[in-house]
């Protein structure tokens, strides 16, 4: 691996204990100029996870609560008429919000109602947001990492499929091993605020370049045709993955070959972030709610 990458992971790995897979995939996927979608119950990690991205990769952070009364001004900001302290003169002047930001937490996102969560879909898909007829654009590199507790929790809403199809990936943390945990107890962890800036944003978006220019093979992208068009045909699935999904499937594991040394995607890279690209695209669509189905569809796919 890349040195400089190397170093990247050990420093968010000394912040989040134990978890060295799920921080790798975080990594990949913002790599990847993807956004990240964390779902685990509180207190595991999430928004401390979130939170030494932004500072290891030096890049500005917002963090935005979603609560069940906030309303899509809150997140993308909205004009306010004021009088001009200089000129004197009044007219509407546009304040932005939390969203114009580099890396943006939107911490327990299914907590917002269904109108609040759609804010920030034109933002994740366009990088911009339209606000009275005008576009603002947002600062580049431009990263949302959302937070979601279980749906059984109260005072939660169910993403809807739009929403859900503009993360790239979703990943859990679950309850550390005995060994992280006390290690966290006993005070062993960093702090993110206490992270040295590892990459700058010149040096980020090289890194970004270098996934794009990955390469994929054509018997490659005929196994993610494959894995994409099974999910299509597959009985236990009401619709397959989007032609969207498909890209992200391929996106994601140049990303995770790029992490893993190689400048060319194997397909071992599309078979480990598969299900975290795939699963929570197909959750709603299945009819039997208890079945592995990324599981099925590797497993009944050949690779030649």
């Amino acid at each position: 691996m890349d040195a400089k990458l190397s170093s990247v992971l050990s420093a968010l790995n000394s912040v989040v204990l134990g978890k060295e897979h799920q921080v790798k995939l975080a990594l990949s996927c913002l790599l990847a100029k993807g956004h990240l979608l964390i779902e685990d119950l509180p207190g595991m990690g999430k928004t401390t996870l979130s939170h030494a991205l932004a500072n290891v990769l030096g890049l500005q952070y917002q963090r935005i609560q979603f609560t069940s009364d906030m309303l899509p001004a809150d997140i993308v900001g909205g004009s306010i008429y004021q009088k001009d302290e200089k000129t004197q003169q009044a007219g509407f002047v546009f304040h932005p919000g939390p969203v114009f930001s580099q890396v943006v937490l939107a911490d327990e996102i299914n907590r917002a109602t269904p109108k609040t969560q759609s804010a920030l879909l034109e933002a994740m898909e366009e990088r911009q947001v339209s606000i009275d007829g005008q576009t603002h654009v947002l600062p580049q590199p431009f990263f949302v990492i959302a937070t979601q507790n279980p749906i059984s929790q109260s005072g939660t809403f169910t993403l809807p499929e739009s929403q859900l199809d503009r993360f790239l990936m979703r990943i859990e943390l679950g309850y550390p091993n005995a060994k992280a945990e006390r290690a966290l107890l006993e005070g062993k962890s960093n702090k993110a605020m206490n992270l040295p800036v590892l990459m700058n944003e010149s040096q980020l978006s090289a890194y970004q370049q270098k996934v794009a220019s990955i390469t994929a093979s054509a018997s490659l992208i005929d196994y993610v045709q494959k894995l994409v068009t099974k999910t299509r045909e597959h009985p236990q699935l009401r619709y397959g993955l989007s032609p969207r999904a498909a890209l992200a499937l391929l996106n994601t594991a140049k990303s995770w070959a790029l992490l893993h040394g190689r400048d060319h995607v194997l397909p071992d890279d599309v078979q480990d972030v598969f299900r975290f690209v795939a699963q929570h695209r197909l959750e709603d669509a299945l009819v039997d709610n208890k079945m592995d189905i990324c599981a099925d569809i590797i497993q009944n796919v050949s690779v030649l």
